[in-house]
């Protein structure tokens, strides 16, 4: 069993839903996908506040998905509970955090699947697995009961296979969430090196959208990914050095190793990267007051094979979203080779609405042309 590290028994009508397995859910242990975790977690007490919308609605809970380890890690890999396997290519990641929850969906063992996304975790197994996901506004979606990794990063979001299911997520987690469409929409593109077939895919979606598009620049972006990147593993050496000081082995040793980096660094730079985060919120701000919605690839390469997969920390364009909070929305693009693309649509905060019905507008006008 790799998709889920608890599976139910379900039936009758109601939505299929899938729950990352760092989502409290009463009655059921919490693991994270860590060892560590799991030999000494129990029952929870009550679900996490973000289940109550699908409680209410009657979801069907097919089971409780794996993911990396901690919620730490692109790749998917779990060396305690297996790896999800890739339904598009086995050989290839599924990607992570979010990897099983990614698979569940993919594979239609579930309608909408939860996710958190903390550096990229929902956006990037979604685009390895071709799929659709949604990073919500940081804040939006409350956090209780939900695994800590970076408190200033996390987010829970859903994942689906196509942008109906994407809102009827929305829908769970936030009963009366209803998409705004708009039709003028102005959007910005930012270049950034990428494998050429995504790069040419991302531009036939765009003209096939008839959106308004412009060339941007953003010199911040790459330092916007370090400050991202420090402050994330600062924030998650806080979050888990419990558990690497007191269970060491029951920790990955990819996991140990971040999480022990996030310890190494100075308080000088910890706040000139907290300062990079105000100035980079600005940024944004100002941009978005001239545009719409600011496109860039989900990663700019396709998923690598297992035993390569560091090639998605520096093949995603997710993280700078994260140190900004704004929400998100990746969902495949077709490209003229044997896997899809992803584009990655960015909105100023709080803007899902507009997000996802612009994304259904996409989705359509690429079935179509």
């Amino acid at each position: 069993m790799t998709t889920f590290i608890t599976r139910y028994d379900t039936s009758g009508p109601g939505v299929k839903l899938a729950v990352k397995d760092l989502i409290d859910m009463a009655g059921e242990p919490t693991t994270a996908g860590c060892r560590a975790v799991a030999e000494r977690a129990a029952p929870a007490e009550r679900d996490a506040v973000c289940m109550a919308g699908a409680r209410a609605a009657g979801a069907r809970i097919v089971g409780r998905t794996n993911l990396h380890e901690l919620a730490l890690g692109v790749t998917g890999i779990n060396p305690w509970f297996g790896t999800p396997v890739n339904p598009l290519n086995p050989r290839l990641v599924p990607g992570g955090s979010s990897s099983g929850s990614a698979v569940a969906v993919a594979t239609r063992e579930a309608d909408v699947a939860y996710g958190s996304d903390t550096g990229g975790s929902i956006r990037i197994p979604a685009a390895c697995c071709g799929i659709t996901g949604l990073k919500t506004t940081w804040g939006r979606v409350s956090l209780e009961g939900v695994w800590p990794l970076s408190p200033s990063f996390d987010t829970v979001g859903p994942m689906a296979r196509d942008l109906a299911g994407l809102v009827l997520g929305m829908e769970l987690l936030e009963p009366g969430f209803t998409v705004a469409p708009r039709t003028d929409i102005v959007v910005g593109r930012l270049q950034v090196p990428t494998d050429p077939l995504i790069s040419a895919a991302i531009d036939r979606a765009l003209q096939v959208s008839e959106w308004t598009c412009m060339e941007v620049e953003l010199p911040e972006w790459d330092q916007a990914t370090r400050h991202a990147g420090l402050l994330l593993v600062v924030e998650a050496w806080q979050s888990d050095r419990e558990l690497v000081l007191q269970h060491p082995e029951g920790i990955g040793a990819d996991v140990r190793d971040r999480l022990t980096t996030g310890s190494t660094f100075d308080d000088a730079t910890i706040t000139g990267a907290w300062a990079g985060q105000r100035s980079w919120q600005a940024t944004l701000g100002e941009l978005f007051n001239r545009v719409d919605f600011l496109i860039t690839p989900t990663l700019t390469i396709f998923p690598p094979g297992t035993d390569d997969g560091g090639e998605l920390l520096v093949g995603r364009c997710t993280i700078p979203v994260n140190l900004a909070g704004v929400p998100a929305l990746s969902l495949p693009v077709p490209t003229s080779g044997p896997l899809p693309g992803s584009i990655q649509v960015i909105g100023p905060p709080g803007s899902e609405e507009r997000l996802l019905a612009a994304g259904t507008w996409l989705e359509s006008a690429i079935a179509t042309n």
